[in-house]
């Protein structure tokens, strides 16, 4: 499968026929969302000879706006993704305030990088 990441000019707009699903999207509408992404063939119809995926999705409210959170559930029923999806959930949001904690750090030190950087008339080094 080709990837369209980082190379506009190259796009790839070939759609795998080898690799089609259906969504089907299922809510509490609340903060859950499951998606069973079911195998089928070009002519619509249900590959069985594939599983299905079960996608959870929701997102997290932040004060500069709403974060996406998103991970795939290793279930074989649509009752078995609705069990993962709390765990599921949780794992990825600690992986997401990891990711900003990291983020955070690296601005700090690129700000006292620069900040080191700064010549002051008048002082010796």
């Amino acid at each position: 499968m080709n990837s369209n990441i980082g190379q506009p000019g190259k796009l790839d707009f070939v759609v795998d026929k080898k690799n089609l699903y259906r969504e089907e999207s299922v809510t509490d509408l609340k903060i859950a969302n499951i998606q069973r992404m079911v195998p089928v063939h070009v002519d619509g119809s249900e590959d069985t000879s594939r599983e299905p995926i079960f996608l959870g999705r929701t997102q997290l409210s932040t004060p500069q706006g709403p974060i996406p959170i998103q991970a795939i559930l290793e279930a074989k029923t649509l009752e078995d993704a609705m069990d993962l999806f709390p765990k599921a959930m949780e794992a990825e949001t600690q992986k997401v305030v990891e990711s900003f904690k990291q983020m955070q750090a690296q601005q700090a030190q690129q700000k006292k990088a620069e900040q080191s950087r700064i010549i002051v008339p008048g002082m010796n080094n």
